[in-house]
């Protein structure tokens, strides 16, 4: 590409390298959590104002009531017995990433489907910014398409990309 370019990492470029363990503490903390079904008192790694932005299909959820209303009691409701495996996990300064799966049971209705019993599969990325010890930012990318798939629904009716695989 000739020419200017746009701006690159702006939101990580100053990052303080010196919270990476303080981050990493946080993180891990959250995901035995998460793991735990904590969700009433998950705040201790929330900040209140804390910001969840996800995908088509999983919706902004802004405030830490928010986000266990709208993504953490929601989600249990639909997949039982579940557990969070981080694949590989990134530290650096106040920022965290991973990406990995959830192993759980489909026993509530989801996107539609009726509880079906299946054990699923849910991939996800995750990136996290942590002021002060608490997350303020989660930015994350859930494949719902992949869990739809699972019980037998094609989100893309026929026409995702899959089909230029070879």
């Amino acid at each position: 590409m000739a020419g200017s370019r746009p701006p690159q990492g702006e939101l990580t470029n100053n990052t303080d390298m010196t919270k990476t363990a303080e981050t990493k503490a946080v993180i891990e903390g959250m995901v035995d959590g998460l793991n735990d079904h904590r969700i009433a008192d998950i705040g201790e790694f929330f900040a209140q104002s804390f910001r969840w932005m996800g995908n088509a299909g999983c919706g902004t959820k802004v405030g830490l009531e928010h986000f266990q209303e709208g993504w953490q009691k929601p989600f249990q409701a639909a997949f039982s017995d579940k557990v969070c495996v981080d694949e590989a996990r990134l530290f650096m300064g106040e920022w965290a990433a991973a990406f990995g799966r959830q192993e759980a049971v489909h026993s509530g209705e989801f996107m539609g489907i009726a509880p079906t019993g299946k054990q699923v599969e849910i991939r996800y990325m995750d990136f996290w910014k942590v002021v002060d010890g608490k997350i303020q930012d989660n930015w994350v990318m859930v494949d719902f398409p992949h869990v739809m798939a699972q019980l037998g629904v094609d989100a893309f009716n026929g026409e995702g990309w899959e089909k230029y695989d070879g």
